[in-house]
């Protein structure tokens, strides 16, 4: 007869010490992500959590809706609901923005580097990339601010690796200034911002990429397309990933491959959907230099 896996006593214990610290934790299974919602609350079923961005009347034990699942109630860290969790966990994340904390995650040396001549010191953490630099206070969280730089405070969550070195500081207004407001609301009657002469790519910009046409163009009007489903919020941060997923799909071809123009494509969807044109060019741009970066 199969056993259960035994609960990580390690997780649930580092859990433990920092909830008694008044930090909210949580679970992350395979894949270091949260667990996934159950059944009653897959979808926002259960009309989330109230703690979220809309508030909602969620009282479920589960370890559901990620971030917002963070607890430093000891007696739900241990009860039977979290149980499995724990057994299937493979590490222990943390709610830094409910905990008074921001956390800049550089994910690359040259984004270390960066935060090193800029940023005034404080509590680092090393990670299997990079590191985390902790600061006291809370702000809105952002992923992408600059190539291989998120932001994780409020409605987000940070892996645990140890409590770090050096002494916290508190947020200053340089990592504040990172996070640039990226979404304005379209007028019902008129886009916010639109260009005109832009680059549109085909063929002729491409001669020495190996991929064929209908493959370019079935990944970029997909890519644009996503961008430009988000009319509400977060299309910065897509044209920053569909750069980057783009770039790292021609990293290998001889060139050119029309990047620009691709490029020019993905600032006008963003664009269309309310995102200034400078942000949404340095989303860009930082797309594809992360893309780089990785592939060197």
């Amino acid at each position: 007869m199969t056993q259960p896996n035994p609960i990580r006593r390690d997780h649930q214990r580092a859990a433990l010490d920092l909830a008694a610290a008044g930090v909210p934790v949580l679970p992350l299974r395979e894949g270091k992500v949260p667990f996934g919602n159950c059944r009653a609350c897959t979808k926002n079923a259960c009309g989330g959590r109230p703690n979220m961005k809309s508030a909602g009347p969620c009282q479920c034990p589960g370890v559901c809706h990620a971030w917002a699942a963070a607890t430093a109630d000891p007696g739900v860290i241990t009860s039977p609901a979290w149980t499995a969790a724990w057994r299937q966990a493979v590490a222990v994340a943390y709610h830094p923005g409910e905990a008074g904390l921001t956390v800049v995650d550089l994910d690359t040396p040259a984004a270390v580097a960066w935060a090193r001549e800029t940023l005034p010191a404080t509590r680092t953490v090393p990670t299997t990339r990079g590191e985390h630099w902790i600061y006291r206070g809370a702000m809105r969280s952002h992923n992408a601010v600059r190539a291989g730089v998120d932001i994780k405070s409020l409605m987000s969550y940070a892996r645990w690796l140890g409590p770090g070195s050096g002494r916290m500081a508190d947020l200053p207004s340089a990592v504040r200034d990172l996070v640039v407001k990226e979404e304005t609301t379209p007028s019902r009657r008129e886009v916010v911002s639109s260009l005109s002469g832009r680059a549109t790519w085909d063929r002729t910009v491409a001669t020495g990429c190996r991929h064929t046409e209908r493959y370019v163009c079935t990944g970029l009007g997909r890519g644009l397309a996503k961008v430009r489903s988000h009319t509400e919020s977060g299309a910065g941060s897509q044209a920053f990933g569909v750069a980057r997923f783009l770039a790292a799909q021609h990293a290998r071809c001889p060139g050119p491959c029309g990047l620009d123009a691709m490029g020019e494509e993905i600032v006008a969807a963003a664009v269309s959907v309310g995102v200034p044109e400078p942000y949404a060019r340095r989303a860009v741009a930082n797309g594809f230099e992360t893309a780089s970066e990785r592939a060197a």
